[in-house]
């Protein structure tokens, strides 16, 4: 049998979403089933001193859900801060404050139009600056939720002793996921306890949480992914909450409930990437040799914890960059703000903090006076060199061929050496960004997931994977069956992929982290190879053909599957105290090209061409991989130029998808991928993540090339027309 990794197997889910015959949470239907909604806050933060229903309205029918009808009021996460339904004190617009539930819609829609919240507003703390002059405590002593420092060698002080010294401050806003399908669940008891499907990326999470609440075993609480329309992070704890909400209003209505949010509400409610400021000071030789650095990193937590110390600590890892620096510092620092809980997204802190080190050292190259690429390619990290935390690499780095693959597609060379190109009222110029990004859970973070996964061997030669890792549009029930399929040496057609489901599945960790295939396909493969081991020695003591032995094994439960947990690769030494030793069991590595056109006019900014290469470690399947690559390369595009969240007293103005701008297939540039395969030895066959890497490079990209078209140099995103404009008033920076 041929192997299937390497090649481009189409993904087995394609023809259900394609036809339309893919069942997502709004597609299911329950006998007796309610239709549930949320009441929320319209202030940022005040006194809750009522929730009050209209008499004049009819009741009858409309089940009502408050604070006091949840047994444990906190959603459990890393802090169990957040409260399932706020009682006493609201801490953000959109805050959920009651829920409702009724069989029809219409008057679903009009219950919630009689329901009055009773709120004494406070004054509001929006700003990072503002919860950092702690005014206003939110969250005593100091309105911070998380600190971590890393220092190497003599530490960020070092700086001021090198022959050139460079600052600045480089910003990021929040940016909502977009997914195409808003958030969703479906929930109902009986006699074996809770049961909940719905459209998620992490079930165990979710299974997590209505324990917490409702005080249940394991074996009580059922939780399935329903076909998930995309999630990017977005799906990771938030569903949490839809799901508690969804189950409150079942157990109180005594009848199954779907909670399905529009487009707007999701935008409102639900968690964004965190908007962020990162302070930059650093020092080099003359000759551009980079010495030292300084990096506070601020990001605004929003009203609640959430999962904001694990997004600011890699924010934190990656805030220097793919680049050798003899000494360090660097300060990270998550406050509160009375604006909706921010959380997971693509990228978890990198893209902020990637940013950030991009900008600063075109700065560093302006200042200098030679081109950026040169500056980075000098000072780029290779193989025995150490990391800010000190982890050595030692293997998998393919950065170098990373920049020479993508210069020599992009003609970047060429193109710098000419200058921006002008054309009547337009410019065209061209830019760069270096990147890496981390696989897998931060330091120790696996030794304690304990991820597992079972393979089956089934009746009829076939075989199937359980696993808790979903697939949530990147391709993972694919590339799971190819891992199983070659450790088996069966063909993919084969090899079943179980609905992900707390009832039947080992709980494999989340799907976050670019760990899907690295780390929890590293296990798929050990099971289907521990298998195989078992088929091979049944053939030989029985004399068997390969068909007898797979049937005799199939039936023979305690020989038919293999349960395997993950084993982290040995060596390795992380330190939480410190925040030193090896972050990350391996790293991708990225270039990233952008032409941009600029009209000079309108300030409008076009991406006409963009080149990436991508160290992902061995591909698994070329199609599905460039396809993660552009798509979050066309995300990234967004984040740098159109995607601009504008709020006012902590309520969001835009959230529609009228005004808030995606990037749609006409604003997609042509992309030309190129995979660069350098092999991670703890991998599936060498393989690494890549979900998002690429995330990481967009913007800085965009910015550079911007940059060259027109002088003007833009230090934070989104770069909308009018701040460009407002750059070209100022001199040429903003």
């Amino acid at each position: 049998m041929a192997p299937s990794i390497g090649t481009s197997v189409p993904r087995v889910d394609g023809p259900a979403k394609v036809c339309g015959s893919a069942r997502y949470v709004d597609d299911l239907v329950l006998p007796g089933m309610l239709h549930g909604a949320t009441v929320r806050s319209d202030v940022a933060r005040g006194r809750l001193l009522g929730v009050d229903l209209d008499p004049a309205f009819d009741w009858t029918g409309i089940t009502v859900v408050t604070a006091d009808d949840v047994p444990v009021n906190a959603v459990p996460l890393i802090e169990n801060d957040q409260p399932v339904l706020a009682k006493d004190e609201i801490r953000h617009a959109y805050e959920p404050v009651a829920l409702l539930a009724c069989e029809d819609r219409l008057r679903l829609a009009q219950a919630l139009r009689h329901v009055t919240l009773r709120v004494e507003p406070l004054p509001p703390v929006l700003t990072i600056d503002d919860a950092l002059a702690a005014r206003e405590l939110l969250r005593p002593p100091d309105n911070v939720f998380k600190r971590y420092l890393i220092t190497k060698g003599r530490g960020g002080a070092a700086v001021e002793g090198c022959e050139v010294v460079v600052s600045g401050v480089y910003e990021s806003g929040a940016q909502e996921h977009v997914y195409i399908e808003p958030n969703g669940m479906i929930a109902f008891w009986d006699d074996e306890g809770a049961h909940v499907e719905g459209s998620l990326q992490c079930p165990y999470y979710v299974q997590k949480g209505i324990k917490g609440v409702f005080g249940l075993p394991d074996d009580d609480v059922d939780v399935t992914q329903a076909v998930t329309g995309g999630a990017f992070g977005g799906k990771e704890e938030y569903p949490t909450i839809v799901a508690l909400h969804a189950l409150l209003l079942a157990k109180k209505s005594g009848r199954p409930v779907k909670l399905v949010y529009g487009r707007q509400e999701d935008v409102e409610a639900s968690t964004k990437r965190h908007p962020s400021r990162v302070e930059i000071a650093s020092g080099c030789d003359r000759d551009g040799t980079l010495r030292a650095v300084s990096v506070r990193v601020l990001f605004d937590g929003g009203a609640y914890v959430t999962l904001t110390p694990v997004v600011l600590s890699r924010g934190a890892l990656h805030a220097c960059g793919a680049y050798r620096w003899e000494d360090v510092t660097v300060e990270a620092v998550a406050v509160a703000t009375n604006t909706p809980p921010n959380g997971a997204f693509r990228g978890f802190g990198a893209p902020q903090t990637i940013w950030a080190i991009e900008r600063h050292l075109d700065r560093v190259a302006r200042t200098l006076g030679t081109d950026p690429v040169a500056l980075k390619r000098k000072n780029l990290l290779r193989l025995g060199d150490t990391t800010a935390t000190g982890q050595t690499l030692k293997e998998s780095v393919g950065v170098e061929e990373c920049v020479e693959k993508a210069m020599a597609a992009s003609g970047y060379v060429e193109k710098r050496a000419r200058g921006p190109v002008v054309s009547g009222r337009t410019a065209r110029g061209v830019g760069a960004a270096i990147f890496l990004h981390g696989a897998g859970f931060t330091g120790s973070g696996e030794k304690y997931l304990k991820g597992k996964v079972a393979v089956d061997l089934l009746p009829g030669g076939r075989a199937r994977v359980r696993t808790g890792s979903t697939d949530i549009g990147q391709g993972t029930e694919t590339v799971f069956r190819q891992i199983a399929a070659d450790g088996l040496g069966i063909g993919v057609e084969n090899v079943d992929f179980a609905v992900p489901s707390t009832a039947n599945v080992p709980d494999s960790g989340p799907t976050v982290a670019s760990r899907t295939v690295m780390v929890v396909g590293s296990i798929v493969d050990a099971a289907a190879k521990e298998l195989r081991a078992r088929l091979e020695a049944e053939e030989k003591l029985h004399g068997a053909t390969r068909s007898a032995a797979w049937q005799r094994l199939a039936a023979d439960p305690a020989r038919a599957t293999s349960l395997v947990q993950y084993e982290p690769p040995p060596g390795v030494v992380w330190d939480d105290a410190t925040y030193s030793g090896d972050a990350y069991p391996a790293y991708g590595w990225a270039c990233d090209v952008a032409e941009v056109e600029v009209d000079l006019d309108t300030f409008e900014t076009k991406v006409t061409g963009f080149w990436a290469a991508v160290d992902v470690g061995r591909v698994m399947n070329p199609i599905l991989c460039a396809g993660q690559v552009e798509g979050g390369t066309l995300q990234a595009i967004g984040w740098a130029l159109t995607e601009k969240l504008v709020t006012r007293d902590g309520k969001i103005l835009n959230p529609r998808m009228t005004n808030y701008i995606v990037p749609t297939s006409l604003d997609a540039p042509p992309f030309e991928t190129t995979l660069v395969e350098a092999a991670y030895s703890r991998g599936p066959g060498g393989a690494k993540g890549v979900g998002e890497l690429p995330m990481d490079g967009g913007a800085p990209a965009v910015a550079a090339a911007i940059e060259h078209a027109t002088g003007l140099v833009l230090d934070r995103v989104p770069m909308l027309p009018e701040d460009l404009f407002e750059a070209s008033t100022k001199g040429g920076a903003r």
